[in-house]
């Protein structure tokens, strides 16, 4: 469609093609294939836009103008080698549900936690890049469970974020930003959890490379009819995700320490695992990654 739609209007812009410089006096629409495109309304009669009105969505383009700052990392992401010295640094993806919070309101937002302008690199009007900087006046990195509850309990917005290695150079950043978005999209649809660090990520790089037989053969090894018990994996999943405590894990799911150990005890005679133990908790872990990975 866009292809066609160019040959008919040469401006036309799609917004992932450089939004560094978001053209001025355009006009903007969203594709079935939620692709933002704009054209400049010099090539627009009132007809063009009454027929791209019914064919496509007016949109309407409200990510903030990149800072000198944000244009000078977009650069840096986007080139292969860089030997500038620079502080260091961690990648934040961010997410937010759509039309939740508008784009300016959240970079305002979250310039109140840090000292300094953190550069926030857009995605589209709900995804991006927080660039957080380790300065010789900040002791640690801010965190982001802290940032969820404030913004929730103000502001009502449902975000969830995914926190990369911390880095202290930009060799290969390129590389690492396009592998960093990729474990994020990987990330975010196999936790539930709100903020999600690289580190908890890689096993899931692990589990999605192996053979889809080599994770069915673990699921019915470690699980057998076990498999369909979804509240006992849920438990198994959680006890395992909450260190092993039985205390915490027992709170998190409404019910009696009893009751909890009960169903370890449960598993343990089923399968022979005992799941307290961390060697074996690894192995559960998993398989019930492997399910995840199955689904």
């Amino acid at each position: 469609m866009i292809k066609d739609l160019r040959k008919i209007f040469p401006s036309l812009f799609t917004l992932k093609d450089n939004i560094i410089d978001i053209p001025d006096n355009y006009q903007w629409f969203i594709t079935p294939d939620q692709e933002i495109i704009g054209i400049d309304v010099q090539e627009l009669t009132k007809h063009d836009t009454a027929l791209l009105s019914t064919l496509l969505s007016p949109y309407t383009i409200t990510i903030p103008k990149p800072t000198p700052e944000e244009q000078l990392w977009i650069h840096r992401l986007k080139k292969n080698e860089n030997d500038e010295t620079v502080s260091p640094f961690r990648l934040v993806y961010f997410k937010m549900t759509k039309n939740q919070m508008k784009p300016l309101q959240f970079k305002e937002a979250i310039q109140d936690f840090f000292t300094k302008s953190v550069p926030i690199i857009w995605e589209n009007q709900h995804e991006g890049i927080i660039i957080e900087e380790l300065s010789d006046t900040i002791e640690e990195f801010i965190s982001y469970e802290q940032i969820i509850d404030i913004l929730m309990s103000d502001l009502y917005v449902n975000i969830k974020f995914f926190v990369g290695p911390t880095l202290d150079n930009l060799q290969h950043l390129q590389q690492l930003y396009a592998n960093f978005i990729t474990s994020s999209t990987q990330a975010f649809s196999f936790s539930e959890k709100p903020v999600i660090t690289y580190t908890d990520a890689i096993i899931h790089g692990f589990i999605e490379q192996t053979d889809k037989r080599f994770r069915d053969e673990i699921i019915m090894v470690i699980f057998k009819d076990l498999v369909t018990d979804k509240e006992l994996l849920h438990t198994l999943q959680t006890f395992i995700e909450n260190n092993l405590n039985a205390s915490v894990t027992a709170k998190i799911l409404h019910m009696h320490r009893n009751s909890l150990q009960y169903r370890l005890d449960k598993f343990k005679d089923k399968t022979g695992i005992d799941i307290r133990r961390f060697d074996q908790a690894i192995i559960v872990y998993l398989g019930l990654l492997s399910i995840m990975h199955s689904d």
